[in-house]
């Protein structure tokens, strides 16, 4: 039986953009019973860019499906190319579909040429290919001026990286220069599942170290955040500085704590972040070397699942300077981390951690995904991604979310 030759053949589509367009020429394709190969579309202010690479048979039925698509076009008013693709091209071309795939995301208030050329300049030198970007913000007026700028782009990138290390130090160089955050993700199945989300509190989810209002408030400010500096840059331990300042609090009475409490500067971004978080069925959690004080009223102003921090210790009315349970440093919130997951039947694969501190370090490197916020210098170098242009509902672009995902909630 003789075998029936086939045409590989790639349609390229320019236009305004309308509906109808993809539907008319790919019914075209059904009269000749063409196999789509593949098929890729993106749309920029109305203008249409299609590609459908089909296949059909060769001969007589091909020049008859060109001659097709030409005059639907036409009625269409819309530009088509025919480029003939080889097989062994389209082989070769389909064993190169079959190297590693990664998520780019290139995030700031706004998104210039400069960026994106550095950007994609690095993966360049890497040998990685971009298939496909998308645009996760809305589009941005030129006019009126917005009280929250935030743009992010999507790069879907393939290839075998040849030095991983100093692609990841490119990007680290180019966030500091060009004031943009760069996140890089292998696309897996963990990534497109992530179903459990960290918070540190003090300096992520607020914008403040409570122990450091609480110091003011006592007389001690200045001796106890210059301890609490000292242990976020990892320079000291943090069990062992949680212990001074803790020691220096003594005497301050409870009545403050109130009063701090409903005052607390909630990072921007915080609820839209969670309130999507909570929409998209997420389990959420605060692990914080700070106080359950401050973590149960977050708790509650933010719909969080899950609270473990540390407990102050109050007698008639005033702090001790002493504290309850085990310190929460960054190994318990490492513990933590794990044990939620556990028992909420999650891969750590599927976990993230947002954190400021060097003691956020061994949860975030524990986490399938670590996300330094806005981070101290040292953090940022230890994390695989960091967030310090935009504020915390950044981390739904690291997700994938479009701003039409997000802003749905509120219909």
């Amino acid at each position: 039986m003789a075998l029936v030759e086939k045409e590989i053949i790639l349609l390229k589509v320019s236009g305004q953009d309308k509906p109808g367009v993809t539907a008319g020429l790919t019914s075209i394709l059904a009269n000749y019973d063409a196999v789509i190969l593949d098929i890729g579309q993106a749309d920029i202010h109305d203008t249409l860019s299609l590609g459908i690479l089909f296949e059909i048979k060769a001969g007589s039925s091909s020049a008859a499906v060109l001659k097709d698509l030409l005059f639907r076009a036409y009625e269409l008013g819309i530009n088509v190319k025919f480029i003939p693709i080889s097989i062994p091209d389209y082989e070769i071309w389909v064993k190169g579909q079959r190297k590693q795939r990664y998520i780019i995301n290139v995030l700031g208030e706004t998104l210039t040429a400069a960026q994106l050329a550095a950007v994609t300049q690095i993966m360049s030198n890497q040998k990685l290919n971009i298939d496909s970007i998308i645009r996760l913000t809305g589009r941005v007026s030129v006019v009126e001026k917005e009280e929250y700028p935030r743009s992010c782009v999507q790069l879907s990138v393939t290839g075998n990286i040849n030095d991983k290390t100093l692609m990841t130090a490119s990007f680290m160089e180019i966030s500091k220069e060009l004031n943009v955050d760069i996140s890089f993700q292998e696309d897996n199945m963990y990534r497109r599942n992530r179903r459990l989300v960290c918070f540190d509190m003090d300096s992520t989810l607020i914008q403040t170290e409570v122990i450091d209002e609480l110091a003011e408030l006592a007389g001690v400010g200045e001796q106890v955040r210059a301890i609490t500096e000292s242990a976020m840059n990892g320079e000291i331990d943090f069990s062992e500085s949680f212990k001074k300042r803790m020691a220096l609090l003594e005497g301050l009475s409870e009545d403050v704590l109130q009063n701090v409490a409903i005052n607390l500067p909630i990072t921007k971004g915080a609820h839209r972040l969670m309130k999507a978080l909570k929409y998209y069925g997420y389990k959420t959690a605060i692990l914080s070397g700070g106080f359950t004080y401050f973590g149960d009223y977050l708790q509650k102003e933010l719909g969080i699942d899950y609270v473990y921090a540390n407990q102050l210790e109050i007698k008639d009315g005033k702090l001790t300077g002493k504290y309850l349970g085990e310190i929460v440093d960054g190994q318990k919130k490492a513990e933590y981390l794990k044990a939620i997951a556990e028992k909420e039947g999650i891969n750590i694969n599927q976990t993230i951690a947002v954190g400021d501190g060097a003691n956020d370090l061994p949860m975030l490197n524990l986490a399938g995904l670590g996300i330094a916020f806005h981070a101290k210098p040292k953090v940022k170098e230890s994390a695989a991604t960091s967030i310090s242009s935009l504020g915390l509902d950044g981390v739904l672009y690291l997700l994938g979310y479009h701003d039409r995902h997000i802003d749905m909630m509120q219909e």
